[in-house]
């Protein structure tokens, strides 16, 4: 595996631990604030504009066939402040908040600011900790609910399913421990998702509408396990390039680990903090790589080698 240094230009700072980048056609990038409970606006020249108010703790975000952002919202964390990494009063999240509002999935109109909830609930099953959330060329999207820790509980991680506009949710993969990014293959045929905790990144052929195909034991939630960290690393979220390859964002020793299709770990792209914690392209070309640097509240860009898989309903 090759390493490389992430020679990077900082596109803003003063984020309130953000995440879940979009990049827009108009050069813009979109992020959501977790502590700020927030979705920003980044303009091209570093400027910073509040689309929306979520609350909570919005957590990941994708464009939907309508236009609007689409935002994973983890009901929000409790916060630590320590005086690590070259920063006083750095912002850590651990566990669930005290003032936790539940989880959901949040529709914004990115014309009026204004937020809809669209799912709190899969049936009877409450959603406790959307974090990152993906659409497929059909309209519909697939989310990863990373669940919350509190106390001494922990809760069983799920991927859903469900329609654009609320009319519909299914459960896909049950349970996982701690999923994190999602992403679907160029051509949908393979959904992808990173699990923190373990730093394990799993795949599954799409059989259907919502539906995958399935492992019997011992794989613990049905899926094959297609690659995993290095010594101690937690997985983020993810973006894919257009070859196939799946850039995961990595925690602890903080940077990018890309993946080829078939498992082989290609390289490591070290960052310059701990939290990296999410990846997008844009761009002309789509070789500018956005990162999340949510410790220091940065997004950064990197000129990538290799062009970013086009998203539907994006550009």
């Amino acid at each position: 595996m090759e390493r490389r240094k992430l020679e990077h230009r900082i596109v803003t700072d003063g984020l309130i631990f953000p995440e879940g980048p979009i990049a827009m056609p108009d050069g813009s990038v979109l992020v959501v604030e977790i502590k700020g409970g927030r979705l920003i606006r980044v303009l091209p020249d570093g400027r910073k504009e509040v689309v929306a108010h979520l609350g909570g703790g919005p957590n990941g975000a994708a464009i939907g066939p309508d236009g609007a952002c689409y935002v994973a919202q983890n009901g929000g964390f409790h916060w630590l402040k320590e005086d690590i990494f070259g920063v006083r009063g750095y912002d850590r999240p651990h566990g669930r908040a005290h003032d936790y509002i539940g989880g959901s999935i949040q529709r914004v109109d990115l014309a009026t600011g204004e937020v809809t909830t669209l799912y709190t609930h899969c049936g009877d099953v409450p959603i406790n900790g959307p974090n990152d959330i993906t659409f497929d060329a059909n309209g519909d999207m697939w989310f990863t609910d990373h669940g919350k820790t509190y106390d001494r509980k922990m809760d069983s991680g799920v991927v859903y399913h469900a329609a654009a506009d609320g009319s519909s949710i299914r459960e896909a993969v049950f349970p996982l421990l701690t999923p994190n990014g999602i992403a679907l293959s160029p051509d949908e045929k393979t959904l992808y998702v990173s699990e923190t905790e373990t730093g394990r990144l799993w795949h599954w052929p799409v059989t259907g509408r919502g539906e995958v195909a399935k492992k019997a034991w011992p794989s613990p939630n049905g899926g094959e396990l297609l690659g995993q960290a290095t010594g101690y690393q937690r997985f983020d979220s993810m973006a894919l390039e257009a070859s196939g390859n799946i850039c995961v964002g990595t925690l602890v020793t903080g940077g990018i680990t890309v993946f080829s299709p078939q498992g082989e770990k290609l390289e490591y792209w070290e960052g310059p903090e701990p939290y990296c914690t999410n990846i997008c392209f844009g761009g002309a070309d789509l070789r500018t790589a956005y990162i999340t640097v949510s410790g220091h509240g940065l997004l950064i860009a990197v000129d990538w080698p290799r062009p970013g898989l086009p998203l539907p309903h994006q550009r």
